[in-house]
């Protein structure tokens, strides 16, 4: 029958193609009798506690303990979780509390399962760690703590299903699927003394992201870095399908991660003896970390070390349900979410429920105070601050960097340079000073945006490549935006600060990612434990105005608006018009804490408007009238000109120069925007503008043409709410050009400065008869300009002479 496949139990994959020899790639533990008895009931106990708590927060809301008959009434009306993965999180969690029970192991616990947050909250109860966090015993190790824990759990108020900045030892939002490992690898960077044990889900697996974050080990110096202990949970199912990595056998398993340059050890559930093998894989991948950072620690480092990966196969949803209504439950899909979910309103599905939790034998495993009996505490560190949910390397917050003056780097004003290689040399010292608490994570661009003075010192930080090894690089380039955005964030969850260039238009890749991210920060400003942390910097360059000659596949700013969708307490844009002014910007967001910043600039040589001293002002202030562009220092004008964005705002100032000569009648006044947040109407964002700042910069009733840098509408979203906007005209990026020439790309989208002076006019010729009398002359000359000028690029595909030549205003 269609879909019978998808009720079996578990089945064990077909005997792959792949000759029997592959295995000898596998590693082979003697695990018999590894453990311990007292070891085994400890960590048996343990387990079957915290799947007990992790079964009982999906389904009840009272009689935690089944102390009384369960009934309808005990069932919540909601039922939310997944249970499928519970079993293997919380076998995991034991295990790794035995290990740093005994060895002292630094550690933190990244789960990539979405939806895994019961096994985790389960197991931070049983250490106390969830205590350790709330006020008033809230969830205590007691009776009432449990209840309230099982009761709030996916309820208005109380912790959600998925893992998120609130759960304690959490440097992952579990939301969205694919980022544990490169998270992990970010956040073991710079501390040698750490292991992440991250869990990547078999279905997490078939990610793209997950595909490209195993090579992220090659850019991990084992000298400098502590390690990722990967463990692919292979349960093999999905939410209603088998996975990829379900179907795979053994040798694919070798021959796949030893292709990947991983030693590969299979974990099974052999004979009933998953916890000894469990612990002897565990202690074996801890002994290959160790051997490979001593070797590197001492001078002679492993060449391309194989790091260890351990495949753990359980069955999917182990110790649940076995089948209810002829249909399997245990080891297939329908153990992936609530394997009873009509348990309120079914007979046969609440006694099924009753006997399941029953099976755990809660009065053996809790105290009558509701405590966890002594066998199950004995695996829990004793030192609080090795306990996985209260580790300080994932909530202490940042060091601050040690920053260079931004000034010292400073250019002419009245020169043309690169802001990207201005700002470029600034962040080259910044890494200096800072070895062991900054990183650039880059896609394979950094050269290519004129960055590539951050390489002359120490280079790239990638230990596959000779030139590169061993060499402290600060800079991580891969060709994977994902990566780069996933260790970027484990990298400034745990104390560091990095920053992530890219083309402007290929950051939208991360889109998705970003947005988890604030919403995990936001949530950790919400707690009381956890301190700040650096902001998360993006910088955006090789824009559209300048990606003529890439086509229109490169011409793409709508990242803008991704940031501009965050919460006002996170969003932060600021779009430099010159290299003075991204100097200030970048010494600024560098030292800024718990935002997502955005910073757009031009990699072109471009003309430096404003002195170190002026651009400091400037960007303090956000925007400000540049009095050398306007008619009497700005003072009475006719129309406002608004420049926001690099080389649009070189477009208004052009479009001014051409007004003062042949319409000397009009009076402007030029304001430039570098911070597009003090544009929101009053009180939408902390850097918003008050009504009547606005107004003296952008006069109450004069008409106003702005040209933008990105998409208008972003624009128009930021002013509502302003009064008086029906005087704004908005120019900006409107999905227009291709293989063409810079200022083709202006005359495209209509922010050349035809385009602007021609909008000068008509908005002039409302208040200045003067100007009314000529305005359709001068429209007309301005139009014939710009058809000019086109003619001239589609016959000789250059531009005009000239035409970036700094205006003057004599």
């Amino acid at each position: 029958m269609p879909g019978q496949q998808l009720n079996q139990a578990n089945p064990r994959p077909d005997p792959s193609l792949l000759p029997d020899s592959i295995l000898e790639y596998g590693i082979k533990l003697h695990t018999e009798d590894y453990l311990a008895e007292d070891e085994i009931k400890a960590l048996r106990s343990f387990r079957r506690a915290a799947d007990y708590i992790a079964a009982a927060m999906i389904f009840l809301k009272s009689n935690a303990l089944l102390e009384d008959k369960l009934t309808k009434d005990n069932i919540k009306p909601r039922l939310l979780g997944h249970w499928g993965t519970c079993p293997g999180l919380s076998l995991v969690y034991a295990h790794l509390n035995r290990i740093i029970a005994k060895t002292d192991l630094d550690a933190l616990y990244v789960v990539g399962p979405g939806h895994g947050a019961p096994a985790l909250l389960a197991s931070l109860w049983i250490e106390d760690s969830l205590n350790a966090v709330t006020s008033n015993a809230q969830y205590a190790r007691s009776k009432q703590g449990l209840s309230n824990l099982i009761a709030a759990f996916s309820s208005p108020g109380g912790p959600p299903s998925h893992i998120n900045a609130q759960t304690p030892g959490a440097i992952h939002e579990g939301g969205e699927l694919g980022y544990a490992l490169s998270v992990s690898f970010g956040a073991v960077m710079d501390k040698p003394d750490l292991v992440v044990a991250c869990v990547v889900g078999d279905g997490e697996a078939e990610t793209g992201p997950t595909a490209t974050a195993w090579h992220a080990f090659k850019y991990i110096d084992p000298a400098e870095s502590g390690a990722v202990l990967p463990i692919v949970h292979v349960n093999g199912f999905k939410i209603s399908e088998r996975t990829i990595y379900g179907t795979m056998d053994d040798k694919e398993m070798i021959a796949l991660f030893t292709g990947y340059g991983y030693q590969c050890c299979i974990v099974s559930d052999n004979e009933g003896d998953i916890d000894n093998n469990v612990a002897a894989s565990m202690e074996w991948a801890l002994a290959e970390i160790k051997k490979i950072q001593s070797a590197a620690r001492s001078g002679k480092p492993i060449v391309k070390p194989r790091w260890p990966v351990l495949i753990l196969r359980t069955v999917k949803g182990a110790g649940g349900p076995k089948s209810l209504h002829g249909q399997i439950i245990e080891g297939s899909f329908k153990a992936h979410q609530v394997p009873l979910p009509n348990c309120k309103t079914d007979e046969e599905e609440l006694g099924a429920l009753d006997a399941w939790l029953k099976s755990y034998k809660p009065d053996e495993l809790f105290t009558g105070n509701g405590e966890p009996v002594q066998e199950i505490l004995s695996i829990v560190p004793t030192d609080k601050e090795k306990r996985l949910g209260q580790k300080p390397e994932s909530y202490k917050g940042y060091v601050p960097l040690d920053l260079p003056t931004w000034k010292d780097f400073a250019v002419e004003s009245g020169s043309q340079q690169s802001s990207m290689k201005t700002v470029g040399s600034f962040l080259k010292s910044v890494a200096a000073q800072n070895k062991k608490t900054f990183r650039i994570f880059s896609p394979d661009e950094l050269v290519s945006n004129k960055l590539d003075a951050v390489l002359e010192d120490d280079g790239r930080n990638f230990q596959w490549d000779a030139p590169s090894r061993a060499r402290g690089g600060r800079v991580i380039e891969i060709l994977s935006e994902h990566t780069c955005q996933g260790m970027l964030q484990g990298y400034t969850l745990t104390g560091g600060t990095g920053l992530f260039p890219s083309y402007e238009a290929f950051l939208g890749i991360v889109h998705t990612m970003m947005v988890q991210y604030s919403k995990f920060t936001k949530m950790a400003l919400e707690t009381t434990w956890r301190k700040d942390i650096a902001s998360l910097n993006y910088l955006e360059t090789s824009t559209w105005t300048r990606q003529e000659h890439n086509g229109f596949s490169h011409q793409n700013p709508s990242f803008i608006g991704a940031v501009l969708n965050l919460k006002a307490t996170s969003a932060r844009v600021y779009l430099p018009p010159d290299a003075n002014c991204f100097l200030s910007t970048m010494a600024h967001c560098l030292k800024a804490k718990n935002y997502i910043n955005l910073m757009v600039g031009s990699k072109s040589p471009s003309p430096v408007w404003l002195s170190p001293e002026e651009a400091d002002h400037h960007c303090i202030a956000g925007a400000s009238v540049w009095k050398f562009a306007s008619v009497d220092e700005g003072v009475n004008p006719d129309v406002v000109l608004v420049g926001i964005g690099c080389e649009i705002t070189f477009e208004v100032i052009a479009a001014a120069a051409l007004l003062r000569q042949l319409a000397p009648e009009l009076r402007v006044r030029v304001v430039n925007v570098t911070d597009l947040m003090v544009l929101g109407a009053n009180g939408t964002h902390p850097h918003s503008l008050t009504d009547d700042a606005f107004n003296s910069l952008f006069t109450p009733d004069r008409p106003i043409v702005v040209n933008y840098h990105g998409y208008p509408v972003e624009v128009k979203g930021l002013l509502f709410g302003r009064p008086g906007v029906d005087r704004i005209s908005i120019h900006g990026y409107s999905e227009e050009g291709s293989t063409t020439s810079p200022f083709d790309m202006m005359l495209c989208n209509g922010t050349s400065r035809y385009d602007i002076a021609i909008d000068a006019l008509r908005g002039g010729a409302k208040h200045n008869a003067k100007v009314a009398v000529s305005a359709h002359d001068h429209e007309s000359y301005f139009k014939h300009r710009a058809q000019k000028d086109k003619e001239y690029i589609f016959e000789h595909g250059e531009d005009p002479e000239d035409t970036f030549a700094i205006p003057t205003f004599a």
